[in-house]
């Protein structure tokens, strides 16, 4: 029987890479991709010349199946993202699921994630907190923003830049003007930063300097 390896992809400066991720990369039979395009200069930058084949959030129901009759058969295989670690806000929870469900030896790598960074450097408290990734576009996202406001953990999610400024208005409305916040954008990249402040301080900042890139958002617990 072979083997899943989740292995973490750099989520900006490819010097993040490790050395163990390329290893296993060039070793395993076949590499899951979320976007072969995106990953195919990922791996020709490190000279991986491993078979690749699609998984991503619209075919993943579809295509586990196969794959684990496959890692049963004797194949060792391995599942990245286009950035940071698979099945966190990524495919691949599901594949995970079912490898062990199958009795299937899963290998997760540690490596690079945005949410990591970020909390460390908002300089809000990281001794407890919660990670919720992408808040819910409709349904649901009144009550998990209820949630949010009367959790006293640090809160990390993720949010895209044009839909930066409407959360931070609905923080407001949620939690008030004044709480401590932290956005993090194009982390490990050359324009990285950080901006710290309240929910109106850093709304005001993000009014005034439209956002690019990924981004993180850091917020400080109920006190």
């Amino acid at each position: 029987m072979g083997k899943l390896y989740m292995v973490p992809t750099p989520i900006g400066n490819l010097k993040d890479m490790t050395f163990r991720a390329v290893e296993v990369l060039k070793g395993v039979d076949l590499i899951l991709a979320e976007d072969t395009r995106t990953s195919g200069k990922l791996l020709k930058h490190f000279e991986v010349g491993t078979q690749m084949h699609s998984h991503h959030m619209h075919n993943e129901h579809k295509t586990t199946e196969g794959i684990v009759k496959r890692i049963k058969a004797g194949e060792n295989i391995a599942l990245i993202s286009d950035a940071g670690t698979p099945a966190i806000s990524d495919p691949g929870f599901l594949l995970t699921r079912a490898c062990v469900e199958a009795g299937i030896e899963v290998d997760c790598l540690p490596g690079a994630t945005a949410f990591v960074p970020a909390l460390v450097n908002s300089a809000l408290p990281n001794d407890r907190f919660i990670f919720e990734g992408f808040l819910p576009i409709k349904k649901g996202r009144h009550t998990r923003l209820q949630a949010i406001s009367e959790e006293q953990r640090t809160v990390i999610f993720y949010e895209s830049p044009h839909k930066l400024l409407k959360t931070l208005a609905q923080l407001i409305e949620y939690v008030g003007e004044d709480r401590p916040v932290s956005v993090s954008r194009e982390l490990s990249k050359l324009h990285e930063e950080t901006i710290r402040g309240s929910v109106k301080e850093v709304l005001q900042h993000y009014t005034e300097r439209p956002p690019k890139g990924e981004l993180v958002i850091v917020l400080g617990g109920k006190k």
